[in-house]
């Protein structure tokens, strides 16, 4: 039981951030507001406009205060990031947006420093979506920069030490594709060394974690009656994962869906995990391995869609059955440099769209397949659980029912995210209803899959020879 009435989030996504009040008692949001997360070109790279939100987030604090009010704050963002502060708390470079890319030079150099995928169960990844390739792009790049650093913290925490003076990391964040992370020993690996940056780290704490009340100039500038508590936070699909696995002992997955759609399987198989394929070991609120997979679906979709007004629910259903009768599809990547293809170039397979409703239907149809793909990969077992926008996509959420021949349950209304943070402060789970999800019928569905897997050919070479995680470095799920 929470000693919260109710609890503000903020929440950092890579296309929006959000400030939203949880009522404890019931986890349910009553309060919310959004703004685009901007990234500003430069000088000197790419990087987050921190001081727009910090700006929006207080304005948010301070509009909240009044009413619904709130009496804790707990944070969750995007992973792939990190801010470096100077000994007197300032940030000593910009928080460099993780899309950017480094020069040759600089990734080939990375790619001899960072260790294997054994030890960290990270694999690499394009432009800075490796923590650790961005800390090595700062070091050698800007190095005179980088000399003033006096500490490092990880997304979620940088913004818990705004409010609170207090620095720190966390788990989640750490063991998100960093190459920072060991999971099976739960410490570092052997980078943060090499790059010579260990004295720079805060220190570890729980998610859980309060790690200070807000600090005075804040207390005023919001207009609390007095300070509240701010927990450590937590990785944004770690939120999402959190309260399922505190409701469920079973194999089971989650699908959080957002910029990226990410797919763990509690209970899947750690062994089988392959760096070429984008699959990785995530690191749970409790500090456990989770088998991972990700794509950028909500950002394909996106791309997909955009041109085209939003059709019925009805009209895209029918261009599905269309679709799938005709073998129209669109092959991997979308985006290109993640996901289970990362090689490959975006393909098309008959006629392009001529209406909404087929570039919905075609859209819906990708996803739902890319999503079966990762879920394979993870060995994943038992129920699914789609959480965010794709939640209220019927066509993709009966796709995959049929793909994955198991139960996909829909939680709509949320991204998961924020009632996952408002758990850091014992908030009650929200009562949202799962929609237990009506496959399509899994005739055409398996065929269509089928006609996409001839249509892909040879992927990434022989999967059989992918790095293993041995089981005897990582602990249960």
């Amino acid at each position: 039981m929470s000693d919260f009435k109710n609890i503000a989030i903020l929440d950092i996504g890579k296309t929006n951030a959000k400030v939203v009040v949880v009522n404890a008692a019931t986890g349910d949001e009553v309060a919310a507001v959004r703004m685009p997360n901007r990234v500003l070109a430069g000088p000197p790279y790419p990087h987050y406009d921190v001081e727009a939100i910090w700006s929006f987030a207080l304005d948010a604090l301070a509009r909240f205060a009044a009413e619904p009010g709130y009496d804790a704050i707990s944070i969750t963002t995007h992973g792939a990031c990190a801010a470096l502060l100077d000994a007197v708390g300032e940030l000593a470079l910009p928080v460099l947006d993780y899309e950017h890319s480094y020069p040759q030079a600089i990734r080939d150099a990375y790619a001899d420093l960072r260790p294997p995928f054994a030890e960290t169960a990270s694999p690499p990844l394009s432009a800075g979506l490796n923590l650790g390739a961005q800390l090595h792009f700062l070091k050698a790049s800007f190095p005179a920069d980088f000399s003033r650093v006096a500490t490092i913290v990880t997304y979620p925490q940088y913004w818990a030490f705004r409010l609170t003076g207090v620095a720190a990391n966390e788990v989640t964040s750490l063991g998100c594709h960093t190459d920072l992370w060991c999971p099976g020993s739960g410490d570092y690996s052997r980078l943060v060394d090499t790059l010579a940056i260990r004295s720079l780290m805060a220190p570890i704490r729980s998610a859980f974690d309060r790690l200070g009340p807000v600090l005075p100039d804040i207390v005023a500038r919001t207009g609390l009656a007095k300070p509240v508590p701010v927990f450590c936070g937590i990785h944004d699909s770690n939120a999402s994962l959190l309260s399922h696995l505190a409701a469920r002992r079973s194999s089971f997955s989650v699908v959080s869906t957002g910029t990226w759609v990410v797919s763990f399987a509690v209970g899947g198989n750690l062994a089988a995990l392959d760096p070429r394929r984008d699959t990785l070991a995530n690191v749970d609120a409790y500090g456990r391995p989770v088998p991972s997979s990700r794509f950028m679906g909500g950002r394909e979709f996106e791309m997909l869609t955009s041109d085209w007004p939003k059709p019925s629910s009805d009209d895209i259903a029918a261009c599905v059955e269309q679709v799938l009768l005709h073998g129209r599809m669109i092959l991997p990547g979308v985006v290109r440099g993640s996901g289970p293809f990362p090689d490959r170039e975006r393909g098309m397979v008959g006629k392009a769209p001529e209406t909404s409703a087929e570039a919905y239907a075609l859209a819906s149809a990708y996803l739902a397949l890319m999503t079966d793909s990762c879920l394979s990969l993870l060995g994943a077992a038992g129920e699914t659980i789609v959480e965010g926008p794709l939640a209220e996509n019927m066509a993709y959420l009966r796709l995959l029912s049929a793909l994955t021949g198991r139960d996909v349950l829909a939680v709509s209304g949320s991204t998961g995210t924020g009632g996952g943070a408002a758990l850091l402060a014992q908030a009650h789970p929200a009562q949202t209803g799962f929609q237990r999800i009506e496959p399509w019928p899994a005739e055409p569905a398996l065929s269509y899959r089928e006609q996409w897997q001839k249509h892909l050919g040879s992927i990434v070479g022989d999967v059989s020879s992918a790095a293993e995680v041995s089981p005897a470095d990582m602990p249960e799920t």
